[in-house]
């Protein structure tokens, strides 16, 4: 078995412009910020990003690296619409492509089943397929003849998922309330990239939690990175909380005042190093 850890920055230099990169977590929660952190300080661009959108996308849009969009909403949660996103959305930064939630599941099931698409009821009378003009129809080939949406699948050239603890060998385990799909990420994806608060031996994965925590096996990972507290500002229950405070300077700052702040330093300590720096201010 092949011992997988990395550094982020290792990660990032598999990766190249014009790639699909599929992105897990939900929203603003359990985010691989770490491993979008490493992007940013490449000079990788045009990239097709497939992702329940939180700041992971409002950083890469604001950053100017995306060519075009799949999801089903850009958020941040305790801030319904994300900023970044929605300045880059109405400039028309980037082609969007947007589902249903339920749609964008199927299209993750029928890449890992290496299906070209899923048949699925949602998006039938709504205005996703009149928005998304490149959907398609199906008709069941039985006796109902009942009409379905194709969802394509949403093949990835790599994607990029944060679990609560892993091992070296690239099995992950979540200790939260919610997988978010990182496993499909992982197998939809030709190279999978998996970012975690702690490193442990294969042994401690099990008695960490129930058999169904241990998410993403091995056999789906390329590489594992240990990145604490690589989440933030995202939450990572239960290891922490989203930070909220921090959220909304966010949210609220000028991009380039933020990125030179925070994102300059060269490194995720520098990252780090800069919000303890912040905090310790509004005391």
């Amino acid at each position: 078995m092949t011992e997988k850890s990395m550094t982020p920055d290792e990660v990032v230099g598999r990766l190249r412009s014009g790639m699909t990169v599929g992105i897990g977590g939900w929203g603003s929660r359990r985010k691989p910020m770490a491993l979008v952190r490493a992007l940013l300080r490449s000079e990788i661009t045009d990239l097709t990003v497939i992702s329940y959108g939180g700041p992971d996308v409002g950083l890469l849009a604001a950053a100017g690296r995306i060519r075009k969009l799949v999801t089903p909403f850009v958020t941040l949660d305790s801030i319904p619409l994300e900023p970044h996103y929605r300045a880059a959305r109405e400039s028309g930064a980037f082609a969007l492509t947007e589902l249903d939630e339920a749609m964008f599941m199927w299209g993750l099931h029928a890449a890992v089943n290496r299906m070209p698409f899923l048949p699925v009821r949602a998006g039938l009378g709504s205005d996703v397929m009149r928005v998304n003009p490149e959907l398609r129809t199906v008709t069941s080939p039985y006796a109902d003849g009942e009409e379905f949406v194709a969802v394509a699948a949403l093949r990835m050239d790599a994607a990029l998922v944060h679990l609560n603890r892993a091992d070296r060998l690239g099995n992950a385990q979540y200790l939260g309330p919610d997988p978010y799909f990182d496993d499909l990420f992982c197998e939809a994806a030709n190279a999978a990239y998996v970012s975690c608060e702690q490193l442990v031996e294969t042994a401690e994965l099990s008695k960490s939690g129930p058999p169904q925590s241990l998410l993403v096996s091995r056999h789906s990972v390329t590489g594992v990175v240990e990145t604490p507290n690589g989440a933030h500002f995202t939450s990572c229950a239960p290891d922490y909380g989203r930070d909220e405070a921090f959220q909304k300077l966010y949210a609220t700052t000028p991009w380039t005042e933020f990125a030179e702040r925070f994102l300059s330093g060269g490194s995720e300590h520098a990252y780090q190093s800069a919000v303890q720096a912040w905090h310790e201010e509004q005391k």
